[in-house]
């Protein structure tokens, strides 16, 4: 599927939840149950989009344990059976962890969308510390657990056509290169990861304009935002919420020229989470403090 046949239907309202990140707040009460809400390093969103009569529920990632997402879910109250779909921003730990209980949960055979990329074997290889092998994301199990794999490199209609997967974004930006320690096997030998399966999800809602949900934005925030622009046909964001990549010594030449940007792209609501990091998150509430909202556990954004 290419951007010239692509059609995303508008949607009429959204709800994001926020199912897993890495800051909770203990004076927040959940919906229902007991159990405290829990964080960790990963992410996971409940994303509810709703056009005429029509509703429907897909889950973004599922963070990087399963006792995280589903002690959360279970606090949220959330009903697994009325999820319909998955999708998989790109193939990290802390993004699948929780995926296959998730997907014992839901029952039935559940689509599960991602970039073929998302199974490749990857490790850091720090220049002090040397190589660290990282957790794989595993075909079999996904199956096993009721996964029906949906793989592609082009942007995928969720949804009924009103979520768009954005499939490879191009790197259009001249600061946002990708992590130089990251690499991936491919081909037999060990390479930079060049992060290909990294992609966003979108949403137009009437009106309004695009809602953009990033998972780590390797590929770069600003791509994506400006990939999802190209796609939509749209200039107009209305939100941005996800993690943005931006968090230690690698990310800090970033902050400056990613904040800059962002305030060209001017969305209604700017909304970091997971890896965004806090010298990240501080530039963007100090520029853009009408915009900025700081996420914890269990949030639900309700557009518009």
């Amino acid at each position: 599927m290419t951007p010239e046949n692509i059609h995303l239907r508008q949607a009429d309202h959204l709800m994001i939840t926020v199912l897993v990140d890495n800051h909770a707040n203990a004076l927040v009460t959940p919906s229902g149950g007991t159990a405290p809400l829990l964080a960790e390093h990963g992410l996971s969103c409940l994303i509810t989009v709703q056009a005429g009569d029509e509703t429907h529920k897909i889950m973004m990632d599922a963070g990087f344990s399963a006792t995280c997402l589903l002690q959360n879910a279970e606090s949220l109250e959330i009903d697994w059976n009325e999820i319909e779909e998955v999708a998989l921003s790109h193939g990290h730990f802390d993004h699948f962890g929780g995926v296959y209980a998730a997907l014992q949960r839901m029952g039935t055979q559940t689509p599960l969308s991602l970039h073929p990329d998302a199974f490749l074997e990857r490790r850091k290889n720090d220049p002090v510390d040397g190589p660290d092998l990282r957790p794989r994301l595993d075909r079999e199990a996904l199956e096993e657990a009721g996964a029906e794999i949906r793989t592609a490199t082009g942007p995928t209609p969720l949804a009924d056509g009103l979520v768009l997967m954005t499939g490879e974004v191009p790197r259009t930006t001249t600061f946002e290169q990708g992590s130089p320690s990251s690499e991936a096997r491919i081909d037999g030998a060990w390479q930079p990861d060049s992060f290909r399966d990294d992609q966003g999800l979108v949403v137009d809602l009437k009106g309004l304009g695009l809602v953009v949900i990033s998972g780590c934005a390797h590929a770069g925030i600003i791509n994506t935002i400006r990939y999802a622009q190209h796609l939509a046909g749209t200039e107009q964001v209305h939100a941005v919420i996800g993690g943005f990549h931006l968090s230690g010594p690698a990310g800090d030449p970033l902050i400056e020229p990613t904040v800059r940007a962002m305030r060209q792209i001017d969305p209604t609501y700017l909304i970091p989470l997971h890896c965004t990091g806090w010298n990240a998150s501080r530039a963007f509430a100090d520029a853009m403090p009408d915009q900025f909202i700081l996420n914890t556990v269990g949030t639900t954004y309700i557009f518009p």
